[in-house]
């Protein structure tokens, strides 16, 4: 799983971090203001980038947190089977099967290329060409 370690206080709008094992992306890190000898203190809200939920965490701004390392990749349709389609890597030709969001599932068809992220573990269709 490729991922780097983040301070809390540094997650700004748009940037993606794990929270409970999920990939998400950053809406908010709302920061407080510190006592006379405290910490800052982050609250990062963030919206599931696999299930569009919403979840949010608090921790010191000094806190690293996992953020995935995000990887852009093109994909050919080889054949679709119900919810499910196989894909076939377009630079290293590996095969390998993803779910199709509800979003793709009519544009999505054999042959066509379309953009996916691999994201920590987890492989999904973000695109269609």
């Amino acid at each position: 799983m490729s991922q780097e370690q983040v301070e809390a206080k540094h997650f700004k709008k748009g940037s993606y971090i794990m929270i409970d094992e999920v990939p998400c992306r950053v809406v908010d890190n709302a920061k407080s203001a510190p006592g006379k000898h405290g910490h800052l203190k982050c609250k990062i809200e963030a919206i599931g980038i696999i299930d569009n939920k919403k979840r949010m965490i608090m921790k010191p701004g000094p806190a690293k947190i996992p953020s995935p390392i995000v990887d852009k990749r093109v994909g050919q349709v080889v054949s679709i089977s119900g919810d499910t389609a196989q894909l076939m890597d377009m630079t290293t030709y590996e095969l390998f099967e993803t779910q199709i969001p509800d979003e793709f599932k009519s544009a999505v068809q054999e042959g066509k290329e379309v953009d996916y992220w691999v994201i920590a573990t987890v492989k999904a269709i973000m695109g269609v060409r």
